[in-house]
């Protein structure tokens, strides 16, 4: 708003403060990828404990409109690692979603089993049906995943291991996630690419620094006691993932990262990610609108995590026109001094590091990286500005929308779940040891009326 009467009072003014928000912004990113390039992941993990000595668990996977995946997914997670007198799942089904409901209680489930019944209500969003069925917990543990998750089998068991050796300031350890389809079209290459930086270089970097995680919506591990004491997830948040990790640091809470990883199902074609990156970019607004708007808001423990969830908006909505602008003054036939030039070689130097990034993260990953895959990434990111475009109308529109993303779609569905091998006593950062003293009370927020849910995290 600023800069919009800035233009009209003064036009040199507002385009030159533009300019130079623009460029710090890029900056900041620019340095960001090149440090997560330079640090290695430090994994959390701790000593291989009996299995009576592990802590209780709970795993919740939110149902909707799932039934084609349900088979494999109950396989899945049977296979997990973990005592079976220690551990229930909980799928948690919609109650209007006749199809999946009949094809769960059709399922050979064992007694570990329990299929939870959301009832009408609104919003109709995955978050309030985990909410739900969080009240029925009383694991000492509670883990969400998707319905498509392949994860690692032995994932919980090091969670379980990192969190008794961490502090209770530990509330929640994130796994890595990328997709089992990545082979399979030049879109789900490009994912892999930037899951693989996120997971594998920058949220690392972000644990190293102390910053707030913003969690992905599945492979999330969580004491229980935490996630109650915050009020559970933002039921109204279409990203109620990225929110719940920023509102656990402003608790006083950290989160942690450990390497077992999750493979997932990605989109296969442009408009059901468009759909989904709409979702996480208004979720991204709606996080950091949500926490201006509260007045005890400990900026100096978010200011972080709101910097990153705020520069991957405005990245997101600029991308494209500031590199069309840029083409543009140089097709124009602007000469070696002009602004155009330095601007090029700024965007490059942007490229530059992200491919970088990602190519050291796929190789952190154990994953295959081919050279034009990472050549395709700078027409990937002008794909951001279109899912921006409309995040941006949807939020003032309809903010609370969920636009579900149908999965069983894809041809490769044989892919293993196998974690590169990692030392078993990495040691802790010190930000984790330490035991704050979080605070928090459980909050209620209203809005208007949701779509129905999609499947956790997509």
């Amino acid at each position: 708003m600023a800069l919009a009467l800035f233009a009209i009072i003064s036009p040199v003014v507002a385009l030159a403060a533009a300019s130079v928000m623009t460029c710090a912004l890029f900056t900041g990113l620019i340095a960001l990828r090149l440090a997560a390039v330079a640090l290695k992941p430090v994994w959390l993990d701790g000593p291989a404990c009996a299995d009576r000595d592990l802590p209780t668990a709970t795993i919740m996977v939110a149902l909707y409109r799932e039934a084609a995946v349900l088979p494999d997914l109950a396989r899945n997670l049977a296979a997990i690692d973990y005592p079976a007198d220690r551990l229930a799942f909980k799928l948690v089904l919609e109650a209007d979603d006749g199809e999946t409901i009949h094809v769960a209680r059709r399922l050979a489930l064992d007694s570990r089993f329990e299929i939870v019944v959301v009832p009408p209500g609104e919003p109709r969003t995955k978050p309030r049906a985990l909410n739900y069925a969080l009240r029925m917990c009383r694991s000492e543990l509670v883990t969400v995943h998707d319905a498509e998750d392949r994860p690692d089998p032995t994932q919980l068991r090091r969670a379980a291991e990192a969190f008794r050796v961490a502090g209770q300031c530990l509330a929640c350890i994130q796994a890595p996630l990328n997709w089992y389809n990545r082979r399979e079209t030049w879109l789900t290459r490009q994912f892999a690419l930037e899951y693989a930086a996120h997971f594998h270089a920058l949220l690392p970097l972000y644990q190293r620094l102390g910053w707030p995680l913003p969690l992905g919506g599945t492979s999330n591990h969580f004491r229980r006691d935490a996630l109650v004491r915050i009020g559970g997830w933002d039921a109204w948040n279409v990203t109620e993932d990225a929110d719940l990790g920023l509102r656990l640091h402003a608790a006083g809470y950290r989160c942690g990262l450990i390497e077992p990883h999750t493979l997932e199902e990605a989109p296969l074609q442009l408009v059901p990610w468009v759909k989904q990156r709409t979702r996480w970019i208004k979720g991204y607004a709606q996080t950091i609108g949500v926490l201006a708007a509260c007045r005890d808001t400990p900026w100096r423990r978010v200011w972080p995590g709101v910097l990153v969830l705020g520069g991957a908006v405005a990245s997101a909505l600029l991308h494209a026109p500031l590199s069309l602008t840029c083409l543009l003054a140089l097709a124009v036939g602007a000469g070696p001094e002009a602004s155009g030039l330095t601007a090029l070689v700024f965007m490059a130097t942007g490229y530059a590091s992200a491919i970088a990034c990602a190519a050291v993260a796929m190789r952190r990953a154990g994953l295959p990286v081919r050279a034009r895959d990472l050549a395709g990434m700078p027409v990937y990111w002008l794909l951001q500005t279109l899912a921006a475009a409309r995040a941006l109308r949807q939020l003032i529109s309809n903010p609370h929308y969920w636009e579900k993303t149908e999965h069983g779609l894809s041809a490769l569905t044989d892919t293993p779940c196998i974690s590169p091998s990692s030392p078993r006593l990495s040691p802790l950062p010190d930000s984790l040891r330490s035991s704050l003293s979080p605070a928090g009370d459980p909050d209620s927020r209203s809005g208007p009326n949701a779509d129905p849910a999609s499947s956790p995290g997509s």
